[in-house]
């Protein structure tokens, strides 16, 4: 584990201790939760435009035109070209 010290502005702290209690957390775990799933929706971002860069474009039309046609799901609100 590591040690952290960080400055942030004093109705922030009390919310967070709040909420940490009453969800019976400790102030740590709330602020540990809150990093991990903050730093994953950076991660899964870059890496969704990391990708999108390597992407091409002619070969997913290729893979589309090879595709067999097939009826709309009635849930799909955009129609095939």
């Amino acid at each position: 584990m590591s040690t952290l010290t960080i400055d942030i502005p004093d109705s922030l702290a009390g919310q967070l201790k709040e909420v940490a209690a009453d969800r019976g957390i400790t102030l740590d775990q709330l602020i540990s939760s809150a990093a991990a799933e903050k730093l994953s929706a950076l991660m899964t971002t870059e890496s969704l435009r990391d990708r999108a860069a390597r992407a091409d474009r002619a070969a997913f039309e290729r893979f589309l035109a090879s595709s067999p046609d097939a009826r709309r799901c009635p849930s799909t609100s955009v129609d095939p070209p």
